[in-house]
């Protein structure tokens, strides 16, 4: 119960309000359309499928005008930034907009199924009507239009029209089975498995979504499902009327029932995030025409790459990143990744481990894994967006802070901990900020590497400031050979770690997570306790056991919030 009221309230109001405007849209939806009078002919033919096909499209529209703004990073790190309007835990939130944009892209698929299948109902309803077996009300209304100064109801024209006419020679037919194809293609390129493993192919059918948001705009002007006009139903009442239809024309009453389509709306409901995100893509395109000078081209061991780059106006902040493309290896894609210099530099860098095709280009196309580093300014041109807030960002806003990486994950750490180095410079620490537990778990020694003689530093500096106290790190050694246990055992009693050269020994094996957060609420009681992790979701779905288990129920107890990298 404390987790739940700690960390998750504001959560679960926000799902629980997208789940209630669903809920809402689609409910008025249906009873509007079955109970409207203007649409009681239409039900006549077609049942109850008109009000399922209409309230799914309501919640479609709703969707589709939520599922860009969670993808508009340069929106989220304006809102991010304005503390005015984005405190607390409501900031927390702008760290799962890719979760929410998943969400929303699930809702979507869930409310195209019902709409395709409640009109392929109506379809078949439409093309029933004008069979020899419909009788009655039913077939007078199918017949509507084939008289002078008649206006149709009924869309198909003979029970002899074949449905893949319908799909291939209206607007809303050919706009449909474009959308229905793009979403297909969108939301099976988008699994786990296609983007970890074919990122390419993820990437480039993921811009499907030009083809289904311009085939959403077009779609309702075919204006298939038609109504009784505002002026017919003046003149002729369907609720009377309708028991009287062998007397249409024939009574001043009831003269014949005109028809008119439903006028799109569906563009009205996406014009507004559609212009945002136009908006989005054409600051990154200017900043994709800004020059990046490279000034430095490190290798690492463990495949690492270091990236030291120069921009004009580039200001950043501990924690951020930024979208990096290659138009070299590719014109399309960007890659995030954590900036891991500190804003008291004169230059931003990035990590970047060769992890997959694109990763592993890059690393070629520096001359890393070959040929010694050609002259920097021969090397690829690269691109830069951002920089970007995350949830990293934050750690300076808590009096306590938690971080914790595993392997790789250290990097959007690097750039915390160098701004921690140059602080020590100053006479006071960040604001507000008095403790740092620190924890990097990692498999190989070599990956400790490039990353020990900024610890080193640190650790250095803030004992020359008297200032050792502010920061505690472990780090966490989960794999190693004989050859390195035999060299650990021999150096054991040195006043350094025989890996790392820190004060602090390398502890073996992975931590009791259990006991390390016990011991941080022991410290700490009555404190808000900010816990940062990037890393596999394995180790996160722990961490985040951890902060509930060690939340107190109480308002004045100790209290863990638990924040994630993602990008």
């Amino acid at each position: 119960m404390a987790c739940w009221i700690v960390n998750e309230t504001t959560p679960i109001l926000v799902l629980l309000s997208w789940l209630a405007m669903n809920v809402y849209l689609f409910v008025d939806t249906f009873c509007w359309y079955e109970e409207d009078e203007s649409f009681l002919y239409t039900r006549v033919i077609l049942g109850s499928a008109l009000a399922w096909a209409r309230a799914s499209a309501a919640c479609l529209n709703f969707n589709c005008m939520l599922i860009l703004l969670p993808v508009s990073r340069n929106l989220l790190s304006f809102v991010r930034g304005t503390s005015t309007c984005c405190r607390g835990p409501w900031r927390r939130q702008l760290d799962k907009t890719l979760k929410f944009h998943k969400l929303v892209a699930y809702a979507i698929g869930v409310h195209a199924t019902i709409h395709t299948v409640a009109h392929l109902f109506n379809l078949e309803r439409y093309r029933w009507s004008q069979s020899e077996d419909a009788e009655g009300l039913v077939s007078a209304l199918a017949q509507l239009g084939n008289a002078p100064n008649e206006t149709y109801l009924n869309p198909v024209r003979t029970f002899h029209t074949v449905p893949a006419t319908m799909l291939l020679t209206t607007i809303a037919g050919i706009t449909g089975l474009v959308i229905s194809l793009a979403l297909i293609l969108i939301m099976t390129s988008s699994t786990e498995f296609i983007r970890r493993s074919y990122y390419e192919l993820f990437w480039y059918a993921h811009h499907a979504f030009v083809v289904f948001f311009i085939g959403l705009a077009l779609h309702g002007a075919g204006r298939i499902i038609r109504g009784q006009s505002p002026e017919s139903l003046l003149l002729h009442n369907a609720t009377f009327c309708r028991n009287h239809y062998t007397e249409w024309n024939a009574t001043t009453r009831c003269p014949v029932p005109q028809f008119s389509g439903k006028e799109p709306s569906a563009w009205k409901w996406v014009l507004g995030p559609v212009v945002l995100y136009a908006c989005e893509r054409i600051i990154r395109l200017w900043r994709f025409q800004q020059e990046v000078v490279i000034t430095k081209v490190i290798s690492h061991p463990s495949a690492v790459l270091e990236l030291h780059m120069k921009k004009r106006d580039f200001k950043m902040a501990p924690g951020q990143y930024i979208f990096i493309q290659c138009p070299a290896i590719s014109s399309l894609e960007w890659h995030p990744f954590t900036l891991t210099s500190a804003p008291q530099e004169d230059f931003f860098s990035v990590h970047i481990r060769a992890a997959g095709d694109w990763t592993g280009a890059l690393v070629k196309a520096f001359g890393t894994d070959g040929p010694p580093l050609k002259e920097l300014c021969s090397l690829p041109r690269l691109a830069v967006d951002g920089p970007f807030g995350a949830s990293l960002t934050d750690v300076f806003h808590y009096s306590v802070s938690v971080c914790v990486a595993a392997g790789i994950g250290v990097t959007p750490f690097a750039s915390l901990l160098k701004s921690m180095w140059y602080e020590c410079h100053e006479p006071r620490t960040p604001p507000g900020l008095s403790k740092v537990y620190f924890y990097w778990i990692c498999r190989e020694a070599r990956a400790f590497e490039w990353f020990a003689d900024l610890l080193v530093s640190l650790e250095t500096q803030m004992s020359e400031q008297g200032k050792a106290h502010f920061l505690s790190y472990h780090i966490f050694l989960t794999g190693w050979d004989e050859n390195q246990a035999i060299h650990i055992a021999l150096h054991w009693d040195r006043s350094t770690d025989a890996i790392t050269g820190l004060r602090q020994k390398t502890f073996y094996g992975r931590p009791n997570w259990s006991k390390e957060f016990r011991q941080i609420a022991y410290n700490h009681p009555s404190s808000n306790i900010g816990v940062f992790f990037c890393g596999p979701k394995a180790l996160s779905k722990i961490l985040q056991k951890m902060c509930c288990l060690y939340s107190s129920a109480d308002p004045r107890g100790v209290h863990f919030y638990y924040n994630e990298a993602s990008f």
